[in-house]
């Protein structure tokens, strides 16, 4: 990912990104060139692991192998920008329209998992962590254990060995103040994306 310094994320704002997205697309090479899958991820309290399942009716698993190289990459905020939104440009005309938004890219190594103990863990953990904080919150017990058992048979576990992150919160930070103040307050004003973006202006990412 190409990041110049103003836009650069340190590693635990990065891991923000990831977390805030709550799913990602993952990237493999294959024999039959690029296949990627978008699934919800959970991260691992050492940052080491990522995990997630797909459905096993998902052909993309069947062309990964255990220690392939994977690309993770995570959107959290993502929004366009119109040159109307720049005061400076009566000053200086010479402007363009952009985009606004927070990205994270993972690398590492992939392992798949058929057992079934690791799958239910997963899809516990995972469940509890999107889960947090409802007023009611299911639990992936709840469901008989005969259906559980099913679900668990149509799924395969992905897990991710993390070598690297990358984050990146390109949010008008070249800009003059006026024209960031202007874009984010236009953006609060705006659809659910560019509240989103506002918002991560306001706590600069």
């Amino acid at each position: 990912m190409y990041i110049p310094s103003k836009f650069l994320l340190d590693e635990d704002a990065a891991w923000r990104v990831v977390r805030d997205a709550g799913a990602g697309a993952l990237i493999v090479t294959t024999s039959h060139g690029l296949a990627s899958v978008f699934v919800p991820v959970i991260v691992s309290e050492d940052r080491k692991i990522i995990s997630s399942h797909l459905a096993k009716a998902n052909p993309w698993w069947r062309s990964v192998q255990t220690g392939d190289d994977i690309l993770g990459l995570f959107l959290a905020a993502s929004a366009y920008v119109t040159p109307s939104y720049y005061p400076s440009r009566i000053d200086d005309p010479r402007v363009v329209p952009t985009w606004n938004y927070l990205a994270a890219e993972v690398r590492g190594t992939v392992t798949l998992h058929q057992e079934p103990s690791w799958k239910l863990e997963q899809v516990r953990a995972l469940t509890k962590h999107f889960e947090a904080g409802r007023d009611r919150e299911w639990r992936v017990d709840e469901a008989p254990d005969s259906y559980i058992d099913q679900q668990l048979k149509a799924i395969v576990g992905i897990e991710i060995n993390v070598s690297s992150i990358e984050g990146k919160a390109k949010l008008s930070q070249n800009r003059p103040m006026i024209d960031r103040d202007t874009v984010r307050d236009e953006f609060a004003k705006g659809t659910l994306g560019e509240r989103n973006v506002a918002q991560r202006m306001s706590s600069d990412g």
